[in-house]
C-alpha cells in the first residue's frame, strides 16, 4: 500500500518539472517589485489558479475532509469554501480597486495611508506571528500527516514520523520560494493547481466507485451497508441519499460549537473577508496584477473554482469514515502520535509500575468505541483524585467533571492528553492510500503535496514581504537598496522555516481539536481587528486615524477574554461579538472626534484601472450557483 517506484518517479519528475518552470519564469528578477510582485505583471488565468493553489493544500485535504468524515459535521465545513466564493466576488469589486489605485506592495501599508505609521507596524507585527506561529506550522502538519501512511517507520536509517517528515516539507517549501519570489510561486501554482483539482477530482470517483463496489476494493460490503443502513445490495444512489440524511447538510443546531447555524449570518463571513481581502499571503497574487481587469478576472475565476473543492475534499472525506472508520480507530489507538503513549502511560499508573501521578482525559469517539477502558480510566481518576465514581450515561462528560479544576485542586496531578476514538485527520490519505493504484497514487499525492509547498511558500513569501517592506525598510533602513531588500526578504525565509518545523508537530494533540480548527481559533485574535478597520478605513472616510491602532489593540484583548470565559461558544460567534464591539467603540470615536477631511490616498499611474464589464455577469452568476448549493444542501 505504500510507494512503488512508478509512483516516486512521477513525484520526483513533477517536482522537478514545477520547480524548473518557477525559476525559469523568475530568472530577471532585480528589484523588490520583481521579487515580492511579480513586477506587477501576472494575468487572470494565472491569478486564479495561483489563488486556488495557495488556500488549497492539506488544510483542506486532510484538514477539511477529516471535520467532514465527524459525522456530526459532515458537509457543514463545505461553507468555509461556498460563502468564499461570495466573499471573492466581493473583494474584487470593492477591495481591490482602492488597493491597486493605491499602489501598494504589502496590505498593511494601506493602513499608513488610511491612519497612521504605528498602525502599519502593529498590524505587520501581529501579520507575522500568525504566519509563523499559526498558519505555517498548520500546513506543515498536514502536509507531514498526509504523506505519513505511504512511508515505512524507518527509511535508510532515519526515523520516519511526523517531525521528520515536517521537516522534509518545510525545508522543500524554504528553498523553493527562497530562490524563485512570487514569479515562481505564481507559474508553480498554475501546474499545481491544475493538478491538484485533477488528482481531488481522481480520488472522488475512486471514492464513489469503492462506495459502490465495496468488496472490489477489499473492504467489508456488509459493514459498510450496515453502518449506511442500507440493505444487501444496494444501489450507489440508496448509499449516497443515505449519507445525504447524515451527513451532507449545511446547517449545524446553534449549540455547535463548531460552525453553527448562527454563525452563518455574521461569523463566518469574518475569517473570509479577512482571509481573501486582507490576507497578504493571498492579496499579494492580486496586487501584482497586470491590471484591475486581469485582478478581477482573476479573483472571479477563482471563486467559480471554489464551489467545486468541497465535492472533491468534503465528499470523500464524509465517504472515507464510512468505508475505513475501523481503520481510523486502528490508527487513533496505535499511532505514536494519538494514543499509543497514553496508554502505555495509563497502563504503568493502574498497574502500579508508576506513581499515579496522572488522571486522563478522552472524547465521546474513545467512550463509544472502548466503553471498558473508558470505564477503567474513569474508575482509576475517581480514585487518584479521592473523589466519588461519578454516574451517567455520557461517560466521557462524567469523566470531564471529574477532572473540572483538577489544576488548582490537586497541582502535583499531571493531566495528560486527550484520547481519541478516530484518526479523523487520516481520513483522506487513507483513500490516496488504500484505493489509488500505482502511478496514479504518485500523480495524487504529488499534487496534494505540490499544493502543500505551493501554500508554504506563499505564507513564507508574504511574511517575507511584510517584514521586509513594512518593518526592516519602515523602521531599520529608509535607504536601502533593491538588493538589499531582495537579500532580507530571503533571509527571512529560514526563520519562518524553523519555526514552524518546531511547532508542527505539537499540533497532534488533540487539544486543538484538529489542526483545520486549530488555524481558524488562533486567527481569531487577529481578524476581528484587521476587518473592522479596514472597513472603516475604507468606507467611513472620516473615522479618526487613531482608531487604526485601537482596533488592532482590541482585537486580541476582547476575544482573549471571550476565549477564556466562553470556551464552549463558538469560535465565530466569538469572532462576531468581537466585531461588533470594535465597531461600537469605532463608530463613537468617529461620531464624538470626526475628522475634519477626508484622508487623500496616494495614487498610482502605472497600472490601468479599467473595470472589467464581463466580470460582474460571471460574479452574478457564481452568487447565484452558491445560493442553489445552499438549497440543495441545506
Amino acid at each position: 500500500m505504500g510507494l512503488s517506484n512508478w509512483d516516486i518517479g512521477i513525484i520526483v519528475v513533477f517536482f522537478i518539472f514545477v520547480i524548473g518552470i518557477g525559476l525559469f519564469k523568475s530568472r530577471k528578477e532585480k528589484t523588490s517589485e520583481d521579487y515580492f510582485l511579480a513586477g506587477r505583471g501576472l494575468k487572470w488565468w494565472l491569478i486564479g489558479f495561483s489563488l486556488i493553489a495557495a488556500n488549497i493544500s492539506a488544510e483542506q485535504f486532510v484538514g477539511m475532509s477529516a471535520q467532514a468524515a465527524r459525522g456530526w459535521i459532515g458537509l457543514a465545513v463545505a461553507s468555509y469554501e461556498w460563502i468564499a466564493a461570495i466573499t471573492l466576488v466581493v473583494v474584487a469589486f470593492f477591495f481591490l480597486p482602492k488597493f491597486l489605485k493605491s499602489g501598494i506592495f504589502t496590505i498593511p501599508e494601506y493602513l499608513e495611508y488610511r491612519y497612521n505609521h504605528t498602525s502599519r507596524l502593529v498590524m505587520s507585527l501581529l501579520m507575522v506571528i500568525i504566519y509563523i506561529g499559526v498558519t505555517i506550522p498548520t500546513v506543515i502538519f498536514l502536509g507531514a500527516k498526509a504523506l505519513a501512511p505511504l512511508f515505512s517507520k524507518e527509511l535508510a536509517g532515519i526515523p520516519i514520523n511526523i517531525t521528520t517528515l515536517s521537516i522534509f516539507v518545510g525545508v522543500i517549501a524554504g528553498i523553493y520560494v527562497a530562490v524563485g519570489g512570487l514569479k515562481a510561486c505564481a507559474w508553480a501554482d498554475l501546474i499545481q493547481g491544475s493538478a491538484l483539482i485533477v488528482g481531488g477530482a481522481v480520488i472522488m470517483v475512486l471514492a464513489f466507485m469503492a462506495l459502490d463496489k465495496p468488496a472490489d476494493f477489499n473492504i467489508d460490503a456488509a459493514a459498510v451497508n450496515q453502518s449506511l443502513g442500507v440493505e444487501e445490495g444496494a444501489s450507489l444512489g440508496d448509499k449516497l441519499s443515505s449519507l445525504k440524511e447524515s451527513s451532507m447538510h449545511m446547517v449545524l443546531p446553534s449549540t455547535s460549537t463548531f460552525l453553527p447555524w448562527t454563525a452563518l449570518l455574521i461569523g463566518i463571513w469574518i475569517p473570509n473577508f479577512y482571509y481573501w481581502g486582507l490576507n497578504q499571503f493571498i492579496m499579494q497574487r492580486t496586487l501584482g496584477a497586470h491590471s484591475l481587469r486581469e485582478g478581477q478576472r482573476g479573483i472571479v475565476f477563482a471563486a467559480f473554482l471554489k464551489l467545486i473543492i468541497p465535492f472533491i475534499v468534503c465528499v470523500p472525506g464524509i465517504i472515507a469514515f464510512t468505508l475505513y472508520s475501523g481503520k481510523m480507530k486502528e490508527d487513533a489507538m496505535e499511532l505514536e502520535s494519538l494514543n499509543a503513549p497514553v496508554l502505555q502511560s495509563f497502563e504503568e499508573v493502574s498497574t502500579g509500575v508508576a506513581e499515579p501521578t496522572k488522571v486522563f482525559q478522552f472524547d465521546k469517539d474513545f467512550a463509544k468505541v472502548e466503553p471498558v477502558l473508558a470505564g477503567k480510566i474513569v474508575a482509576y481518576n475517581a480514585t487518584t483524585l479521592d473523589k466519588d465514581l461519578p454516574t451517567g450515561e455520557d461517560m466521557s462528560s462524567s469523566n470531564a467533571n471529574l477532572l473540572s479544576g483538577v489544576d488548582k485542586s490537586h497541582p502535583d496531578i499531571e493531566v495528560q492528553r486527550q484520547l481519541i476514538g478516530y484518526d479523523y485527520e487520516g481520513a483522506f490519505p487513507l483513500l490516496i492510500r488504500h484505493l489509488t493504484p500505482n502511478g496514479v497514487r504518485g500523480f495524487v499525492l504529488a499534487a496534494l503535496m505540490g499544493a502543500v509547498i505551493s501554500s508554504l511558500a506563499s505564507m513564507l513569501n508574504a511574511a517575507s514581504t511584510i517584514f521586509t517592506m513594512d518593518i526592516y525598510r519602515e523602521w531599520f533602513s529608509k535607504n536601502a537598496s533593491q538588493k538589499a531588500l531582495v537579500w532580507v526578504g530571503r533571509s527571512c525565509i529560514p526563520v519562518g522555516v524553523i519555526v514552524g518545523c518546531y511547532i508542527a508537530p505539537k499540533l497532534a494533540d488533540p487539544r486543538f481539536s484538529g489542526a483545520f480548527a486549530y488555524i481558524q481559533e488562533f486567527q481569531g485574535f487577529v481578524s476581528p481587528g484587521v476587518l473592522t478597520i479596514f472597513l472603516f478605513g475604507l468606507f467611513i472616510k472620516k473615522t479618526p486615524r487613531y482608531c487604526g491602532v485601537l482596533g488592532l489593540v482590541l482585537s486580541p484583548i476582547i476575544y482573549g477574554l471571550l476565549y477564556l470565559g466562553f470556551g464552549d461558544m463558538a469560535f465565530l460567534n466569538r469572532m462576531a461579538i468581537t466585531v461588533g464591539l470594535i465597531a461600537v467603540v469605532l463608530l463613537v470615536m468617529t461620531l464624538s472626534d470626526p475628522l475634519k477631511e477626508a484622508v487623500k490616498l496616494p495614487e498610482q499611474s502605472k497600472i490601468e484601472m479599467k473595470w472589467s464589464k464581463g466580470s460582474v455577469l460571471v460574479g452574478l452568476l457564481v452568487t447565484v450557483l452558491t445560493i442553489l448549493l445552499y438549497i440543495v444542501f441545506w
